[in-house]
């Protein structure tokens, strides 16, 4: 992830329904942090999902390595 400096921000314009955007003023919600979290959340799972993407010939021959050898050090396993 990609660190920022807190005090930076960007303001943006989002459209939501006006529901939530009521009950959010009812709780007293900061909706640019729950969107802020929401939006680390996707691309964290983005991020994983593209990194395992460009991995995956690697991931597979270390499977198939450990499947075909076994752990190097299963020997000392108790």
């Amino acid at each position: 992830m990609q660190n920022r400096p807190a005090n930076r921000k960007k303001a943006v314009n989002v459209s939501i329904d006006p529901v939530l955007a009521a009950e959010a003023k009812e709780f007293g919600t900061n909706m640019s942090a729950v969107l802020e979290e929401a939006l680390h959340s996707a691309h964290r799972k983005r991020r994983q999902a593209k990194w395992t993407g460009e991995n995956r010939t690697a991931i597979d021959a270390w499977n198939k390595l450990v499947e075909d050898g076994g752990l190097w050090a299963e020997k000392y396993r108790g």
